[in-house]
């Protein structure tokens, strides 16, 4: 049940985009550029990063959003998710896709703890400049996410199917078109 009456039920963030709709754009564009822009890492592998920072933040809505939205990007598909969930070190992933969920996973424990290591280590693995710089701002924004969420108390859906659904049109027309219609509906 959560903390504050959203007057929807609509499950996680999506009932605070309804309960303060202000916030939503601006939320959902930053997710947009992250996420789904021109970039050097596919969606899949952004999609993998904010799912990998929801798990270790244990954000159940978050992660089942965003593990379903990779999957469903990535050719490996859920199994890959869950791989990289369990055990990050023998999750069959590129070196730089590993430097750099090493790195989202150091954001998740305090920015500080992101060292000269880890970015050289990502680095060595081919990572530029850009991608670390991705990978922190991805790790940073989900940890926020991942908080309002939760400190919330929104409602997750226990079905996976409801994350499929949602996956399939994220891929097709991205956060800021659900939005809209989304919005269209109110």
């Amino acid at each position: 049940m959560p903390h504050i009456s959203l007057n929807s039920d609509e499950p996680g963030i999506r009932g605070l985009f309804r309960f303060r709709p202000e916030t939503a754009r601006p939320l959902n564009e930053l997710v947009e550029v992250l996420l789904r822009q021109e970039s050097t890492l596919t969606p899949g592998e952004r999609e993998l990063i904010a799912a990998y920072v929801s798990a270790l933040n244990e954000c159940r809505y978050c992660y089942n959003s965003h593990a379903a939205y990779a999957a469903a990007q990535l050719p490996e598909g859920m199994e890959l998710v869950e791989q990289v969930r369990a055990d990050l070190d023998a999750a069959p992933i590129s070196g730089k896709l590993r430097a750099l969920l090493a790195i989202a996973g150091a954001v998740q424990q305090g920015g500080l703890k992101v060292g000269d290591k880890d970015v050289t280590a990502a680095r060595e693995q081919g990572a530029t400049d850009l991608e670390i710089h991705d990978t922190v701002l991805i790790a940073a924004a989900f940890c926020m996410f991942n908080r309002y969420v939760d400190g919330l108390a929104t409602i997750a859906p226990t079905d996976p199917a409801d994350y499929a659904a949602r996956a399939e049109r994220i891929v097709s027309i991205g956060y800021l078109g659900l939005l809209a219609q989304s919005q269209s509906r109110t």
